[in-house]
């Protein structure tokens, strides 16, 4: 990766911070990475739980990205609704090297166009729901087809993001910022995935998810139909 290599972190309101901040972590480490963050309108925005993050630029003033990549998160309905910003997004995604998604912002490549006929990852709740794009739907934590990387939910993004590296980097430059990042998953519990947690736990996660469910389907189905 001898030349600046422009990637475009593609955010909106309400987005899952870490979606966005673990990929963050291990791409803005790459050696010649220029890292642009970039909203609708710029400036200040506040993610699901309040953090909020300044200073971004609009998108309409981003001329090019040799990478895109976009975070899921509750906003992320309203986000793909919003026709201003998915033509930026399709704008970007159609001139990029590489299109990348972290959990739900999987539906948000869909929406755009750029997933069909393609295997795509999500967070496993609404995963589904990508063939409704015409998307294959694939449970792996990091799915590839061509130049389109997706995946799992949240956590997912640094596995995500630790693959690309390896691919523009080469497999030490992104070992080494494995490394840097202390990045050793040894979590308390196995409840990670729902094929692993005890279904009591699946049913009350799913059944906290049941209405994002409703109204993203509801989404993507008025989306389709205009298609």
């Amino acid at each position: 990766m001898a030349d600046t290599f422009k990637i475009v972190f593609i955010i909106y309101p309400r987005l899952t911070q870490l979606d966005f901040t673990g990929p963050y972590e291990v791409l803005a480490r790459l050696p010649n990475a220029e890292v642009v963050v970039a909203s609708k309108d710029g400036g200040t925005l506040v993610s699901e739980l309040g953090l909020a993050f300044t200073n971004l630029h609009a998108l309409a003033d981003v001329d090019r990205a040799d990478l895109i990549c976009i975070p899921g998160g509750p906003g992320q309905t309203e986000a793909m609704l919003d026709p201003e910003f998915m033509a930026e997004v399709k704008r970007l995604g159609e001139g990029a090297k590489y299109v990348t998604a972290v959990c739900t912002g999987s539906l948000i490549l869909g929406a755009a166009g750029l997933l069909s006929g393609k295997r795509a990852g999500s967070h496993w709740a609404y995963r589904d729901m990508l063939a409704m794009f015409g998307a294959v739907p694939v449970a792996d934590r990091v799915v590839r087809d061509g130049n389109i990387i997706t995946g799992g939910g949240v956590t997912a993004g640094i596995d995500i993001a630790l693959t690309i590296a390896a691919e523009l980097a080469g497999e030490d430059r992104a070992k080494a910022i494995q490394l840097m990042i202390e990045y050793a998953p040894a979590p308390p519990f196995n409840a990670g995935r729902p094929e692993l947690a005890e279904p009591h736990i699946v049913a009350a996660v799913k059944e906290r998810f049941a209405e994002f469910a409703t109204q993203r389907q509801k989404a993507i189905a008025s989306l389709t139909e205009r298609v």
